[in-house]
């Protein structure tokens, strides 16, 4: 990989080829299960780290599947990664609800490339590409996690006339947002800051609202980068979501 190209491409062409490898190592490696979510995280992250210090040398990395390193705390350029997100639905076959996170966060301005690919898709949504299709639906789709639904979900959900979806991965639900095949993506529960990082700088750079699920700022490469709670919907919708939400916490 060249150190030419914009941080941008960087990440949309680091996540393809995460996406092409843990395809691979789906069809081929004759792992099933948990051994092969293991495997298909260990490859990913490895190809990922080894591009990085090629491209980017002198940017530190927190990755999901690496020891964090206090030296990114004080670094101008940080580079937040999930070589697999969604693991668990990588691992079970025809599933194609799970991607790759590839995002740059920089001192002065947060999140500010970034990208993520749904390899069982086909796609990869990148920072500066990416735009908001217009709903082919009737009616409001929320998503939720297939596991850890919110308690106040089904509330906000009955109050806007929605139907509750659930899905697998966090980008898998961020991206389903920006295609138009829902209208917004509803956490509570707990997330490490690689789960939203990549979707969040997609998401808004698209012209969608990304927040936590009272308003505030999503803040990133934080000493413990642990995020509870995360909101991407809809522009147009985000004001009577906050609202709903607070109403049913």
């Amino acid at each position: 990989m060249t150190s030419d190209v914009s941080d941008a491409r960087l990440a949309a062409a680091l996540a393809e080829r995460a996406g092409a490898l843990l395809l691979d190592v789906r069809e081929h490696s004759g792992l099933t299960g948990r051994d092969l979510g293991k495997r298909g995280d260990a490859d990913a992250n490895a190809l990922l780290l080894q591009e990085l210090a090629a491209a980017r040398p002198e940017d530190a990395v927190l990755s999901e599947e690496s020891a964090d390193s206090p030296t990114r705390l004080t670094a101008n350029r940080v580079w937040i990664i999930d070589p697999l997100d969604g693991t668990r639905e990588f691992s079970m076959p025809g599933r194609d609800d799970w991607a790759v996170h590839v995002a740059l966060w920089e001192q002065e301005g947060g999140i500010t490339a970034a990208a993520v690919a749904e390899p069982g898709r086909g796609v990869v949504h990148a920072s500066d590409t990416a735009r908001v299709a217009p709903s082919a639906r009737d009616g409001l789709r929320f998503l939720v996690s297939a596991t850890r639904p919110p308690a106040w979900a089904e509330p906000v959900a009955e109050q806007l006339g929605a139907d509750l979806a659930p899905m697998g991965s966090a980008g898998a639900k961020a991206m389903a947002v920006l295609r138009g095949d829902a209208d917004a993506y509803l956490h509570d529960g707990g997330q490490w800051e690689w789960d939203s990082a990549a979707p969040v700088g997609v998401a808004v750079a698209a012209g969608l609202h990304a927040s936590r699920i009272d308003g505030r700022p999503l803040l990133y490469n934080r000493p413990h980068p642990y995020l509870p709670d995360l909101l991407i919907c809809r522009a147009d919708l985000a004001e009577e979501l906050l609202e709903a939400i607070a109403a049913a916490r």
